[in-house]
Parts: structure tokens; sequence; C-alpha cells
């Protein structure tokens, strides 16, 4: 696909997934893109493995089969690395990011030999911390975008904060706590994606 991006999401049923992928396709639209999210049908038992998708881009998407071989792969569940191959099809030029408060070097001996852009984000840890409970999507989505850099940081805060307010309008008190959770995945991933760049330059 010209112009645009296919990303890849893998999950556990009950986990967000899939509403990520969604939050994501409507966001994206809202700033002029074209757009597809949609998850893979099957049994969505709460645990059961889930895979989402994406496609972003500037021109019209033609294509509507499931993404094979995507520029990037979201992670939300640790525990599919050793029963998924999450890395299958993903290019070498993309990236995988994975929801772990493991280091990258423990987290690459799991991916098949990839050798393409990793990134991990303590996703738990940064819902627990700023909404009290397990709710990884909002950190997931916050470091998809950083990392593919789909969209400009600005319009997609803007967005998610118009997205968040329409969706929790008789809860503001957790509004802040997704808007803080989006902008501390943000910034735990900047340095390394910084780095990564260099690197690639050099």
């Amino acid at each position: 696909m010209k112009n645009g991006i296919e990303i890849r999401w893998h999950g556990r049923g009950g986990q967000g997934a899939k509403t990520a992928a969604l939050l994501l396709a409507d966001v994206a639209f809202k700033t002029g893109q074209n757009v597809q999210g949609f998850p893979e049908y099957g049994p969505e038992r709460m645990g059961a493995p889930i895979t989402a998708y994406n496609r972003i881009s500037s021109d019209k998407i033609r294509v509507h089969s499931n993404i094979y071989h995507p520029d990037y792969v979201v992670v939300v569940d640790e525990t599919l690395l050793d029963s998924v191959d999450v890395t299958a099809g993903l290019k070498a030029n993309g990236a995988i990011i994975i929801n772990t408060a493991k280091s990258r070097a423990e987290i690459e001996k799991h991916l098949k030999g990839y050798t393409g852009r990793v990134y991990t984000i303590d996703a738990r840890k940064i819902s627990m911390d700023t909404l009290g409970k397990n709710f990884p999507n909002s950190p997931m989505l916050a470091a998809t975008v950083a990392v593919s850099e789909v969209m400009p940081r600005e319009d997609f805060f803007r967005e998610m904060s118009a997205s968040y307010q329409h969706k929790f309008a008789k809860k503001p008190e957790v509004i802040d706590g997704n808007m803080q959770a989006l902008e501390m995945a943000f910034e735990e991933l900047e340095e390394d994606i910084e780095n990564d760049k260099v690197s690639l330059s050099a």
C-alpha cells in the first residue's frame, strides 16, 4: 500500500486491543486520512488471543483483506510472545511495540530473530498509576502513534481529548486519567525513538 501504513494488533479478549485499533482509525479519520480499523473475527472469549488491524493512508484504500505484512505490530500482552508468531510478516524496516516491564534485550530473544526496531513500554504500570486499573489500551495507543508517527502529536492529543469527553461524558474523572496515560506513554518512548533515529541515520 503506497502512502500509508499497516498495523497489526495482538492482545487478549478484554484488554482493549480491538478498541484501540478502532480508536486509532477514528482519530486518524478526523485528521483527514483514509482509514480501516477491524478485528479478525473468531471466538472473542475473555482472555483468548485476538488480532485487530489498521490501515491508514493519505490515498483511498482499495485493499480489504487482513494484513499479512504490517509496518508495525503492537503486542498488548507479552504472554502471547511464546504462543503467537507476532513478528510473522513484519517488515524489517518497521517496528514492534510490546507491553512489558522487561528490557529490549530480555524481549528480543522471544522475537524469532526479528532485526527491526523493538520498543518496550510498561503499559500496565502507566495504567495503574493514572487510572488505578490495568487498562493497557490507552498507553499502547499512544505508543503506536509515537512510534509510527502516523499523525502529529498535537493532533492526536486534541482528537483523543474530544473522543474521551464524548465517551466519558458521565464520568469526567476518567478523562484526566486517560489523557495522563497517553502523555506518559509518549514521554516514555520519546528518548528511545530519537536514539533509534540517530543510529539509523549514522
